[in-house]
C-alpha cells in the first residue's frame, strides 16, 4: 500500500472513530445523569413511593423504678437594719448548713444556691395629730431589710433523707420543703418504657393483621407523643410555727420512698398488603 492509499484509508477510519467517541460520550453522559437521579431520590432515608395501604397501633410501656436520689429545699430568712445587716444573718446560717451538710457527705456539685433575694421591709404607720386636726390616714415606712436564700440539696443516700432533713431544720432554716424522690438515670428508664411500648405495638400489629387476613411489610411511621409526667414518690416536710420553734431540736421523720412510674406512648404506622 503506498502513502496516497494509506492516506485515504485513514480518512475513510475517521468518521467512524468520530462517531464512536460521540456515542461513548452520550452514553456517559446519560449513565451520570441516571446515577444522579438515583442519588437525589434517596437523599432521605425511608422516601419512595409513599405507602397507601396502611394501619397504625398503639403502644404503652410502663416502668417501676425505685428512686436512688432524694431532693429537698431548705429556707433560710433574715432580717436587719439595712441590707448588709440582713445579708450577713442569712449567710451565716447558710455557711453552717452548708458545712454540715459536708460532714455528712453530702458533695459540693449537690448543693446548689435555686433562689437569693434582698427586700426592704416596710410598714404603715398612722400619722400622729393635734386632737381637732384633719390628718391623712398615714404611710409606708422603711423599718428595715429582709435576705432570703434557698439552697437545693440533692441526697444520694436515700436512706440518710430523714436525717439529713431533721439535720438542716435544726440549723434556724425558715422552711424546709419541696421533698422529692426520683431516678438519676432517668433516660436509661424511659428508654426501657419506649422498648416495652414499642413490642406492645408490634403485638398488636401482627393481631390485627391476623384478624384482617393481611400481611404486614415494613414499618413506615413512628410517633412518640411523650412519656407522661413520672410519678415520683413525695412527701411533704414543712416547717412552721414560730421561729423559736423552728430553731428547736428536730426528730428525724421515717419516710418511704416509695417506687417511680415512668409511663411511654407511642404509634407505629405499617404498610401492609
Amino acid at each position: 500500500m503506498n502513502d496516497q492509499d494509506m492516506d485515504r484509508f485513514l480518512i475513510a477510519m475517521e468518521w467512524p472513530r468520530k462517531l464512536l467517541i460521540a456515542v461513548l460520550g452520550a452514553l456517559a453522559l446519560f449513565l451520570l445523569f441516571a446515577a444522579f437521579g438515583e442519588i437525589k431520590s434517596l437523599r432521605f432515608i425511608g422516601s419512595g413511593v409513599p405507602a397507601t395501604n396502611t394501619i397504625t397501633v398503639t403502644g404503652e410501656g410502663e416502668v417501676f423504678a425505685a428512686p436512688d436520689i432524694a431532693e429537698f429545699n431548705a429556707t433560710v430568712m433574715e432580717e436587719g437594719a439595712d441590707v448588709k445587716a440582713a445579708q450577713e444573718k442569712a449567710t451565716e446560717k447558710i455557711n453552717d448548713i452548708y458545712a454540715y451538710l459536708q460532714d455528712a457527705g453530702i458533695e459540693e456539685k449537690d448543693i446548689r444556691t435555686i433562689d437569693y433575694s434582698a427586700n426592704p421591709r416596710y410598714e404603715w404607720q398612722r400619722a400622729a395629730c393635734p386632737a381637732g386636726s384633719l390628718c391623712p390616714d398615714g404611710r409606708q415606712v422603711l423599718i428595715g431589710y429582709e435576705a432570703s436564700q434557698t439552697l437545693s440539696i440533692k441526697v444520694r443516700d436515700t436512706k440518710k433523707a430523714g436525717d439529713l432533713l431533721a439535720g438542716v431544720g435544726g440549723k434556724g432554716v425558715s422552711s424546709v420543703s419541696g421533698l422529692n424522690f426520683t431516678v438519676d438515670d432517668q433516660d436509661a428508664v424511659e428508654a426501657e418504657a419506649r422498648d416495652l411500648a414499642i413490642a406492645d405495638a408490634k403485638a398488636k400489629a401482627k393481631r390485627l393483621a391476623k384478624s384482617l387476613n393481611v400481611s404486614l411489610v415494613r414499618i413506615v411511621g413512628f410517633d412518640e407523643s411523650g412519656n407522661l409526667p413520672p410519678y415520683y414518690a413525695k412527701a411533704a416536710y414543712g416547717l412552721g410555727g414560730t421561729m423559736d420553734a423552728v430553731e428547736q431540736a428536730i426528730p428525724a421523720p421515717e419516710i418511704p420512698t416509695g417506687e417511680n412510674k415512668i409511663i411511654s406512648n407511642i404509634s407505629l404506622t405499617y404498610e401492609i398488603q
